[in-house]
């Protein structure tokens, strides 16, 4: 039997990729996607007959109570679970003073909440076979703060200790957790998909000439391939062991991580506040 592989947010960016990359290894496929009109994504993409075939669809919306409901009955018809590959988020952008408190539940809703009850459907399958592995893509900015994006770093940080406490608890069961923390790509979701307050955009803001120097300073990052992450994620998802929690991946992130540790704060946020608004404090 060919290994079963479920992967949320399959829609577009790393999911759709990964699913893809998936399915040329001859695995399992099951794509999740949210948005109805976008459920025909893999038909309209004239991949090779094989490959399609690999590759089924199923409705997933992961804040949504009887989408999850369905899921979960849809995970206890399937013999078995290999792999699951929780790539569904998206990311709040404002700073913390503009960000409405609704919006940092919605931003919890997904990139957490809904990561916990997906991988809540999936632990007893995986417990039973004695095997498994649980992808949960992070970034980056689960390990580095930035500011403007407070709502979405509290997430990734939260996804992190998450995935710590999870792969001691699963370990024993035979299930391995790992942890995909992406740097810069051409699917950043806060360059190409940033869902933004209304209040971001008033120009009598006390934020408005910082948060203009934060959005060139996002648009200045080089973009690499999304493919590379897929690649990982599916090379990860075909391997029998994962013995490593982290997995960063992108342009010069391994050296952010480094220079946060090794750095003293002060340098560290002066280097930061100086490369976005050229100085410490806006008058």
């Amino acid at each position: 039997m060919k290994p079963t592989v479920i992967i949320t947010g399959a829609s577009s960016g790393f999911g759709y990729l990964t699913a893809i990359k998936c399915a040329e290894k001859n695995l399992n496929v099951i794509a999740t996607i949210r948005n109805p009109h976008k459920m025909n994504v893999f038909k309209k993409a004239s991949l090779d007959e094989i490959i399609a075939e690999n590759i089924t669809v199923w409705p997933l919306d992961v804040t949504d109570e009887d989408s999850l409901t369905f899921f979960q009955k849809q995970v206890n018809q399937l013999k078995r679970v290999d792999v699951l590959v929780n790539n569904a988020g998206y990311a709040v952008g404002g700073f913390l003073e503009q960000v409405p408190l609704k919006d940092y539940r919605r931003q919890f809703e997904t990139n957490v909440f809904g990561v916990i009850q997906v991988i809540q459907a999936v632990l007893p399958k995986m417990r039973q076979q004695k095997s498994g592995k649980i992808l949960n893509v992070s970034s980056v900015s689960g390990l580095i703060g930035f500011p403007g994006l407070s709502a979405y770093v509290s997430s990734k940080h939260a996804l992190e200790g998450l995935s710590e406490s999870l792969r001691f608890e699963v370990k024993p069961f035979g299930i391995d957790v790992a942890l995909i923390e992406p740097g810069s790509y051409e699917t950043n979701i806060w360059s190409t998909g940033l869902d933004l307050p209304q209040v971001v955009y008033d120009p009598n803001s006390p934020y408005h000439e910082y948060t203009k120097g934060l959005w060139k300073a996002l648009n200045r990052e080089v973009h690499e391939d999304p493919g590379k992450v897929a690649e990982l994620m599916a090379s990860l998802a075909d391997r029998s062991v994962l013995k490593k929690l982290r997995y960063p991946i992108g342009p010069g992130v391994r050296m952010n991580l480094l220079l946060k540790r090794i750095l003293p704060w002060s340098v560290l946020e002066h280097k930061v506040l100086k490369k976005i608004i050229g100085k410490k404090e806006l008058v």
